[in-house]
């Protein structure tokens, strides 16, 4: 996993500056929630961990290379698998590279 961009976060010891700084970030989309995937070729399996992923968590891809996008239209990649802390994707063998960004919600 590769964070893509750390926005500021809170502390117990936050000022109101500091949540309102925040808080304007989040309305304008700056949520700490996405990450970058490539599949492992030649293997039907990804294993990602992601400290923000737990067993009830939705995970949204968009795919960032030509055979990534193929991939997905195909229908051929799903999360097969969600726990504290990682998730797996199934996805076909093969020996192109199929990189994504994905999302974290929940």
């Amino acid at each position: 996993m590769a964070t893509s961009t750390s926005f500021r976060a809170l502390t117990p010891y936050s000022d109101a500056r500091d949540v309102s700084s925040v808080v304007n970030n989040i309305l304008a989309g700056k949520q700490n929630n996405c990450a970058t995937v490539t599949l492992t070729n030649s293997a039907t399996t990804t294993a990602v961990t992601d400290y923000r992923v737990g067993p009830e968590s939705a995970i949204l891809f968009m795919p960032t290379t030509a055979d990534a996008a193929s991939e997905l239209a195909a229908g051929g990649m799903w999360v097969s698998a969600r726990a504290a802390n990682s998730f797996t994707i199934t996805h076909a063998s093969a020996t192109t590279t199929r990189s994504y960004t994905y999302v974290v919600i929940g």
